[in-house]
């Protein structure tokens, strides 16, 4: 694909990134300790905490993957994200003031006073491997999609987007970062609008045809709806979308960290039931965009070769006007942007809270700050490196092995928050004993399943023949959490039912809320 953007395009994209820096300089003189650069504590209206939640959750991977999936297939992927509502209506209400009460900054604070070290330890490794991963991932499909658009060098696209990204967090902290994300939110919302409605009214017959034909060709719909747990199925979505819900909203650091940041309580719930109420939107747009690009380009001629996922770059490039081009890709960009930034910071957060300050404990802020940044340069370069060995790679490789280490050493995360949540007798023995047999399943499910190589010469690492784990790999998640339910809950039996501080659980939780609510109710009839 031959870039054939106009200089306005190009100028709209360089205002963008001018305008993403000064973002971070708006906001430097407020980092003076850590407190300001990871919280910025009551600084932030609840629903602009709320947009920068959705961004949080989305990044340039939705403006490929979602157009991608849509174009080539039907409705499936938003399943997992139509979960997420469902199952966080009920529980946000409890999550949010609980981590706001228990914890200092770090989520995995919470794992250590529930279970002890080791699942601290074993969550927070977990969260810092899956961060790398993730941003060397969002950084790699954002270099290779501006490659094919306007021909730009990936290693200076990575280059250009990383250092933006690692002077802004360093400059403004976690509320330039917070900023940028409504600045972003909004652009997610416009450029979605505008692509899709060019589309439905570029295709001859216009919406009911759009409709006519995707029908037709089963583009609609969120099916199979087999109860087969080896494919990808409507049953497969729903149960890993719930158990995402879960994972991403009460044991992420880049969300849990959102809580803390607000001023009170009631803020924090509503800025999270904003975000989650925002988020489902913006994915069904962009699934509906690949649904419409099916239809159009059924009608107009698309080369031969191109993949679904080059649909949507090529139809920005081919089909919109001087101008809007270049709208769309600071919205792209934008998206990675926001993303990669609350990545870093909640990245640094974690490993000056649960290690740095472990190892050299008693230091004044003012090194704990600096140790911060440092972090976050450190942090930046190195997801960087990864972006660029996915380049060399192919996308797959060395890169292939990362994800499958990564798979192993970080199930059954949300088993251990559901059980020091809910049951008051599981304990740090079980848990440990669970977390144990836990990795062993996952390895092997992993080793089973996964095929790691370059091109065709692609091998099972662990091939046993008709004992490989067939199911979906998305089952696996699920897996990994029941597994450490069952056997954290069961293990627990054979030692001493804990002593529990009651700030820690659901009940606790339940408790609080009824002895406020009497009190409220008593002083209404004294007022009387």
């Amino acid at each position: 694909m031959n870039s054939t953007m106009h200089p306005i395009d190009y100028a709209i994209i360089v205002v963008f990134l001018i305008g993403t820096l000064c973002f971070g300089l708006r906001f430097s003189k407020k980092q003076r300790t850590t407190n300001n650069y990871f919280l910025a504590k009551g600084r932030v209206p609840s629903w602009a905490l709320g947009i920068s939640l959705l961004a949080t959750l989305i990044s340039s991977v939705t403006f490929l993957a979602y157009p991608g999936t849509g174009y080539s297939s039907n409705w499936i992927l938003l399943v997992q994200g139509l979960m997420v509502p469902i199952v966080l209506v009920g529980v946000i209400w409890f999550i949010v003031p609980l981590y706001r009460k228990v914890i200092n900054l770090s989520t995995y604070e919470y794992f250590e006073q529930r279970f002890g070290s080791f699942a601290r330890y074993y969550s927070s490794v977990a969260f810092v491997l899956r961060q790398f991963s993730g941003m060397g991932t969002v950084f790699f499909l954002l270099a290779i999609a501006l490659n094919r658009m306007i021909d730009a060098n990936t290693f200076t696209i990575i280059f250009i987007v990383g250092a933006l990204i690692i002077l802004v967090n360093l400059l403004g902290g976690i509320e330039a970062v917070i900023w940028l994300d409504v600045f972003q939110g909004f652009m997610l919302f416009i450029s979605g609008i505008i692509c899709m409605g060019v589309l439905l009214y570029s295709v001859d017959g216009g919406p009911m045809e759009v409709w006519r034909v995707a029908s037709e060709h089963g583009r609609t719909g969120f099916g199979p709806y087999e109860w087969d747990l080896t494919k990808l199925t409507f049953l497969v979505m729903a149960i890993n979308g719930a158990f995402y819900a879960i994972q991403k909203y009460g044991t992420d650091q880049t969300v849990v960290q959102r809580y803390l940041t607000a001023k009170t309580d009631k803020e924090a719930i509503r800025a999270s039931m904003l975000g989650i109420m925002l988020t489902v939107p913006i994915w069904t747009i962009f699934m509906l965009i690949g649904t419409a690009l099916f239809v159009f380009y059924r009608q107009q001629p698309v080369p031969a070769d191109i993949r679904a996922d080059a649909v949507f770059p090529y139809f920005i490039m081919t089909q919109l006007p001087v101008g809007v081009v270049g709208l769309i890709l600071s919205a792209m960009i934008s998206a990675a942007i926001c993303s990669l930034s609350a990545d870093l910071n909640s990245l640094a957060a974690v490993c000056v809270e649960d290690y740095y300050k472990k190892l050299a404990p008693g230091k004044t802020d003012k090194q704990y700050l600096k140790a911060s940044k440092l972090t976050v340069v450190f942090s930046g370069l190195i997801s960087m490196m990864i972006a660029m060995l996915y380049v060399n790679a192919g996308h797959e490789g060395v890169l292939g092995i990362v994800f499958t280490l990564y798979a192993i050493f970080s199930g059954g995360i949300v088993g251990i928050f559901l059980l020091g949540l809910f049951t008051t007798r599981t304990n740090t023995p079980g848990i440990t004993i669970a977390i144990i047999v836990c990795i062993v399943f996952t390895a092997y499910a992993v080793l089973t399943s996964t095929a790691v190589g370059i091109g065709d010469n692609k091998v099972i690492l662990l091939d046993l023949g008709a004992f490989n784990f067939t199911h979906n790999t998305l089952m696996l998640g699920v897996y990994s959490h029941l597994i450490v339910i069952i056997v954290g809950y069961a293990a627990s039996y054979f030692f001493p039912k804990p002593n529990i501080d009651k700030r820690l659980l659901y009940s606790g939780w339940l408790e609080n809320r009824n002895e406020e609510r009497r009190l409220e109710k008593e002083k209404a009839e004294v007022q009387k």
